[in-house]
């Protein structure tokens, strides 16, 4: 028996294994080493540290060739504006050569690099393996390069985390480490390439113990804080330190705003389930008509591209637009319409099954989501309810809660992006109002639904 009279085997699955837990059968996460060895350790931080170094590097360079590529794009729209009669056709010939260049590296090269690459990786983490194609670092830079700087409703992280992943696979490939040490740090690589694509290291070590391996484990976090500390020390000395959306601190919540928090995390919570089901009956539309792959990316660029023509703020990443909400405000009747845009783009873009992440977009809409519930509660309620920015960043939060159902990540990231020091209170409101929902219903996170479609990838 163990503490408090609960039987050793039940505490032990309450707690999890210990350091020295036997391994038996195949190994877990958290069952990285033999029982009483301790000598690999000092290899593991030097892996990791090479590790989050390659993704530093990798995801500090995707970025700058976004944002040229999101120049490029708005130089071109802008110049084909002043072409009569035809030039609309040309950001939906930009958009469709992108999309279709994307999804041609795929196929040709690293299947294993379509779509996020979270989902690749975390089968990796879980139950072991590699990545199918030793070419998943170039057609995930060059084929997310391609797809978002066309304007694919897309985010950056996802090419990051897979790149950061493969180049922690091939640090473990050549210091020979054992299959368990490698699943270890190959998961530090992913998490390395998240905390690039948003500036957030603590946010990336958490999201690998929250998301990816979904238990703490003194080997799993020696790697991740070192490999995601190793590649913003990279970031920053490339790109700044600033944060990536450097925001005042929120006014203090009353009981009532929390109240008001609460409501906007249900109704996040419902959008969730709505979005989720989105991007899965995206991806089974295209099977379920027999739509060859390249032809299925080629028409999401074309509506892409036309949507570039009409608004070209509404396609892309959407990061700039995430920064003109937050910072300067955007028209209520405007933004109604570019939520319900969004809210359809990001799911389309994803069915295309070019390279690019789920979790930007997710941002911007629930910042949508945020700001303009927080207008329409101003308008009954003007004296009492929180300011609509402070819901907008509320938002981000809740809804990535919603979807992923990784709040603790949600949580981090946000703060680490805004600096916003006071924004806990309602994030943890909004965040358990976001979770309730989903959790009631029982609806599968997002990650959780695309893993299950990879071929040969265990729970």
């Amino acid at each position: 028996m163990s503490l408090v009279g609960v039987p050793a085997p039940v505490m032990q699955r309450i707690m999890g294994s210990n350091e020295h837990a036997r391994v038996k059968g195949p190994a877990q996460v958290g069952e990285v080493l033999p029982p009483g060895h301790g000598s690999e350790l000092p290899m593991l931080l030097v892996a990791a540290l090479l590790a989050g170094g390659l993704a530093g590097i990798l995801g500090s360079a995707f970025r700058l060739a976004l944002a040229k590529a999101d120049e490029l794009r708005g130089a071109i729209i802008h110049w084909s504006r002043a072409i009569p009669g035809w030039g609309w056709s040309i950001p939906i010939a930009l958009a469709v050569l992108g999309a279709a260049i994307a999804r041609w590296l795929v196929v040709l090269f690293a299947e294993d690099a379509s779509g996020s690459g979270v989902p690749q990786v975390e089968g990796i983490v879980r139950v072991g393996g590699q990545f199918h194609s030793r070419f998943v670092i170039p057609v995930k830079f060059f084929g997310g390069l391609a797809a978002i700087g066309s304007g694919l409703a897309l985010g950056r992280e996802g090419p990051t985390v897979q790149m950061g992943s493969a180049a922690a696979e091939w640090i473990g490939r050549l210091f020979r480490m054992p299959a368990p040490e490698a699943r270890v740090l190959s998961a530090a690589g992913a998490g390395a390439g998240l905390a690039t694509a948003f500036g957030a290291p603590l946010g990336g070590a958490v999201f690998v113990l929250e998301e990816l391996t979904q238990r703490f484990h003194i080997r799993v976090a020696i790697a991740s804080f070192t490999a995601s500390g190793m590649a913003i020390a990279l970031l920053y000395r490339l790109l700044g330190t600033k944060p990536e959306l450097a925001l005042p601190d929120l006014s203090t919540p009353s009981p009532l705003d929390l109240a008001v928090y609460l409501g906007l995390g249900v109704l996040l919570g419902v959008l969730g389930i709505a979005y989720n089901w989105l991007v899965l009956a995206g991806l089974d539309a295209g099977q379920r008509f027999a739509i060859p792959s390249g032809l299925r990316a080629m028409a999401v660029g074309a509506v892409v591209g036309l949507l570039a023509w009409y608004e070209p703020q509404l396609v892309g990443g959407g990061e700039d637009f995430l920064r003109r909400l937050l910072h300067d405000g955007i028209g209520t009747s405007f933004l109604v319409f570019a939520l319900a845009v969004r809210f359809v783009l990001g799911p389309l873009s994803y069915s295309a099954g070019t390279p690019g992440g789920l979790f930007a977009p997710l941002l911007l809409v629930g910042a949508m989501v945020g700001q303009v519930y927080g207008t329409l509660v101003h308008g009954v309620v003007p004296a009492a309810a929180p300011d609509p920015a402070d819901l907008a960043v509320v938002g981000m939060a809740a809804f990535f809660a919603a979807t992923v159902r990784a709040p603790i990540t949600g949580a981090v990231l946000i703060v680490e992006m805004t600096g916003v020091a006071n924004l806990f209170v309602p994030l943890l409101i909004a965040i358990s109002g976001a979770l309730l929902v989903p959790t009631m219903l029982d609806n599968e996170p997002i990650y959780d639904a695309l893993r299950a479609r990879q071929p040969g990838r265990g729970p």
